[in-house]
């Protein structure tokens, strides 16, 4: 494994090289952020101690709250992407802040206070030149643990469509690539040591007592760096927050999405490699957001997202809201409704038709002699139904399955999506819902059942695009077309298996479909 990751960041080390810079820029900002606002919060409630309490139980409160669920609540108001996973963090962050600063002041020698008022000094030089210099020590221990919390955390930014080494993790998990997933945890785990160790270096300056610093003085001085480092701290972190605020304007840049399969990874960089060969638009990739569709969506509503690969049934359904099978004859009814409801539309559609479908261990289906769906429901009671997160929210998903065949699992287990082919070759579930052009169906121990009443509609797949680009890049369109019937199920099984099996990337999968297909020229653009 370690040769693997060695050869992997040899081989893909400006890939690696951007994540870490994504990474730091937003945990950065959300920690610069957490230092002003959160400093500030501490510093008030510790000269207000009445307001102490319940502003520590709120942001105790906000910090149980799971950060998948934190992102969840945040998509609708600030949408996909880096704003939504700063202010995440950035509310993760503020309780080791807020509470260290409280903490730090609050524990400052009474007597000298005392002696600092009676000497005639005022409330403000009091925390000035008193307190704030005796907590800093603390200050700087809450900081550290916040900063170090913060990068760890950050992985989670990619499951929004946010930028980080978490891409790489989430990335790998998909694919069922180890090396990738390892690597980016990996970078992750080295920078936060390296921030923790550059911190608790700052912390055991400012921690020094003024007077051994000054020990055979008459007129002792503190530490230097008991008001440099917070300073120069202060700065570097707002300096590389800025950059993520601040920079360089660049040209019009079509935003492409894909969701967390390894065919929506191929399908994105044939599209972008066409953009930039038919139009020259740069296309920024935002591969794998978490959740689909259903996140996908708000950002292209909100113009976050200008183009991604989807599914017909999950337009209709999913999407639209529709109830009802849904078949190829009803597509200009959902074009229509694309275009009139949401302003998108569906512009070029690649060929195949990845349904639905459901598998079981060979075993089990050799022991119960079963064939279709129906033969599942007999025995369902017996076995555990496993499939990824969104499945079991969909309108045309488990429950309308279930409410199909009459079929009463014995229990459920929600799995990401990379990991469903591992957990039914552990025996850890015994059903499992699949994809027509999964790679790793033909080396799994299953079955695949029939769908013997017809349940599951057709979904083929297509681009959908915003209007308003459609209109401003008139050359868009034509592009997109020329994936037009190129990709058959087959095919697209086909590329899935060198990606999750042979180990091979989707760039490059992606690169040789489109050569085979006459479709590349000349060079391929990074």
């Amino acid at each position: 494994m370690l040769q693997s990751i060695l050869a992997l960041l040899a081989e893909r080390h400006e890939f690696f090289l951007n994540l870490l810079w994504q990474h730091l820029e937003i945990s950065f900002v959300a920690i610069a952020i957490a230092i002003v606002f959160g400093g500030l919060a501490g510093i008030l409630i510790s000269e207000y101690q009445r307001a102490a309490k319940p502003t520590l139980a709120v942001i105790n409160f906000l910090y149980t709250i799971p950060s998948i669920s934190m992102l969840g609540f945040l998509i609708p108001f600030s949408g996909i992407g880096n704003a939504t996973a700063i202010i995440a963090l950035t509310i993760y962050a503020l309780l080791p802040m807020v509470r260290s600063t409280h903490t730090g002041i609050s524990n400052v020698e009474p007597a000298l206070l005392e002696a600092a008022v009676g000497m005639g000094s005022t409330r403000l030089q009091v925390l000035r030149r008193i307190k704030l210099p005796l907590a800093m020590p603390v200050i700087m221990s809450g900081i550290r643990s916040m900063a170090t919390m913060t990068i760890a955390l950050a992985g989670i930014a990619s499951f929004i469509g946010a930028g980080g080494l978490g891409i790489a993790i989430y990335r790998g998990i998909t694919t069922n690539n180890a090396a990738l997933t390892m690597t980016g945890s990996l970078l992750i785990a080295v920078l936060a040591l390296v921030v923790d160790v550059l911190l608790g270096l700052a912390e055991r300056c400012v921690g020094r007592h003024p007077r051994k610093a000054g020990a055979n003085s008459s007129n002792p001085k503190p530490c230097w760096c008991r008001y440099a480092l917070p300073v120069i701290l202060a700065l570097v972190l707002l300096g590389a927050g800025g950059s993520y605020f601040w920079r360089t304007p660049k040209p019009v840049t079509l935003h492409l999405a894909t969701k967390p399969m390894t065919e929506q990874f191929i399908l994105g960089e044939m599209l972008r490699v066409l953009i930039i060969q038919e139009t020259g638009l740069p296309v920024q990739v935002t591969p794998g957001v978490g959740g689909g569709t259903a996140n996908i969506e708000i950002g292209m509503e909100k113009g976050v997202f200008d183009l991604y690969p989807e599914y017909t049934g999950t337009g209709w359904n999913a999407v639209l809201k529709n109830k009802g099978l849904y078949t190829e004859s009803l597509f200009n009814q959902m074009q229509a409704e694309y275009k009139e409801k949401l302003g998108l539309e569906w512009v070029g559609m690649y060929g195949f038709n990845n349904t639905f479908g459901m598998v079981v261990q060979k075993d089990i289906a050799q022991r119960y002699n079963l064939k279709t769906y129906s033969d599942l429901a007999k025995v369902a009671p017996q076995l555990t139904f496993g499939a990824e997160y969104d499945f079991f929210e969909r309108k045309d998903g488990y429950q309308a399955l279930c409410d199909a065949y009459n079929l009463k699992f014995k229990g459920t287990v929600d799995l990401d999506i990379g990991l469903k082919y591992q957990a039914l070759n552990e025996k850890k579930i015994d059903v499992m819902n699949i994809f027509t052009t999964d790679g790793q169906l033909a080396a799994a121990d299953a079955v695949v059942l029939v769908d013997d009443k017809n349940f599951y509609p057709s979904y083929k797949c297509g681009t959908v695009v915003r209007r308003e680009i459609l209109q401003q890049q008139p050359k868009l369109a034509a592009a997109l077309h020329k994936l037009d019937d190129k990709i058959t199920d087959s095919a697209m099984a086909e590329m899935n298996y060198q990606v999750e099996t042979n180990k091979k990337e989707p760039k490059a999968v992606a690169h040789d479909f489109l050569r085979q297909a006459g479709l590349l020229k000349g060079e391929v653009q990074p």
